[in-house]
């Protein structure tokens, strides 16, 4: 059975694929304004992927037209577009094989809990909505260009989420490669049975193993940029009261700082604080793995503390301005800038891995944004 397949199932109606499309599961929280939003359009996807009843919510968008069947088995080029960058890859169906097998290549933890939602989705509906976000080190653009190139998109609209998330206002063009055609024999080809990474989506292909599924919904690229994953802390001992130990130097602006060193925002003043070691390791080496060695102990937290909201919340670097403003309001106590973690530096966590199950990314080590839009393709799962 091939690594690599096309997809079957559902796809939107190309005059309603704005309504259909919507965020990922997981970035819409309860009571959000994006909730909301997505709650009041009647062809929302969101009506399967969080609603009450999705097998009814499925059966609506279809009896409706919203979504259409189909067969022939595909790939799906995807290209966005926003201020300042641009990505283009490929949905597809790729081969839930153990992680131990090498072929889909993790560098977090997964755990059986958090899945149980999805997997029950998917058993009720048979089909797999979620994409999982995975990279590969195959020169695939060169592919995908070709097919941009040749022929007229499917789908061509920008997502209009009422300001909310890093999907709002996201150009997105997709072209529907027919397996069959010569660009689908290339895309086939060109990824083979490489080693593909996973970005983001761990628990989404923890899911499709548990399901039993021999292939998972993907979306495959080989442009990704992992920004930086910036926190605010409120640790049992203030800053105030540490920062006279630490090798502090004034700067002008909160900001993304160099690699091995950290920014930090209190009390209207940012200061660089450099890392004091470096291990060679590839978990060890990491920023967070440093700050979390040489800061938080200060602060008096734990490793068990880093997914309590009452000592940490986590923001993309694009939203700095928001974690000032959460510790001048006092909110919380310090505000904390890294460096972006590498693509490689995520491979190689990964690689290590396949020898030592144990050898992980720390929770909240990589953001991928923009994320990948949910109902574009539904797959048909086997």
């Amino acid at each position: 059975m091939p690594a690599i397949e096309g997809i079957t199932g559902l796809r939107p109606d190309p005059a309603r694929v704005a309504d259909v499309a919507s965020p990922p599961y997981d970035v819409i929280k309860p009571g959000s304004g994006i909730e909301s939003l997505l709650k009041s359009r009647a062809d929302s996807l969101y009506h399967v992927i969080l609603g009450d009843d999705p097998v009814k919510a499925l059966e609506t968008l279809q009896g409706s037209g919203a979504l259409i069947s189909d067969d022939e088995a595909c790939f799906y080029v995807m290209e966005q577009r926003w201020s300042g960058g641009s990505r283009l890859g490929v949905y597809a169906a790729t081969a839930t094989k153990p992680y131990d097998s090498g072929f889909v290549r993790r560098h977090e933890k997964t755990f059986d809990h958090k899945v149980k939602g999805r997997v029950a989705l998917t058993r009720a509906t048979s089909l797999t909505i979620g994409p999982v976000f995975l990279l590969t080190k195959q020169p695939l653009d060169t592919v995908l260009a070709a097919v941009i190139a040749s022929e007229a998109p499917l789908y061509d609209f920008s997502s209009d989420f009422g300001g909310h998330g890093d999907l709002h206002g996201i150009a997105t063009r997709v072209w529907r490669v027919p397996v069959s055609s010569t660009h689908g024999g290339a895309i086939a080809s060109t990824l083979g049975d490489h080693p593909l990474y996973i970005a983001d989506g761990h628990h989404r292909y923890h899911a499709a193993l548990l399901n039993g599924q021999s292939h998972a919904l993907t979306y495959i690229t080989s442009g990704a940029e992992i920004l930086g994953y910036d926190r605010v802390v409120r640790g049992t001992v203030p800053f105030a009261d540490i920062k006279d130990q630490l090798k502090l130097t004034p700067v002008d602006a909160f900001v993304t700082p160099p690699k091995h060193q950290f920014c930090l925002y209190h009390q209207g003043q940012a200061y660089l604080l450099a890392a004091q070691e470096v291990p060679d390791d590839v978990v060890g080496g990491l920023d967070c793995s440093i700050l979390e060695r040489e800061l938080y102990g200060k602060l008096g937290l734990s490793h068990d503390m880093i997914m309590d909201s009452a000592h940490f919340d986590y923001y993309p670097e694009s939203e700095l301005d928001a974690m000032q403003a959460v510790v001048d309001d006092g909110s919380y106590d310090l505000a904390i800038a890294l460096h972006p973690v590498a693509v490689d530096q995520l491979m190689a966590v990964a690689d290590a891995g396949l020898e030592d199950q144990d050898v992980v990314m720390p929770e909240k080590s990589t953001f991928f944004a923009p994320k990948i839009l949910t109902g574009l393709v539904l797959y048909r799962h086997r």
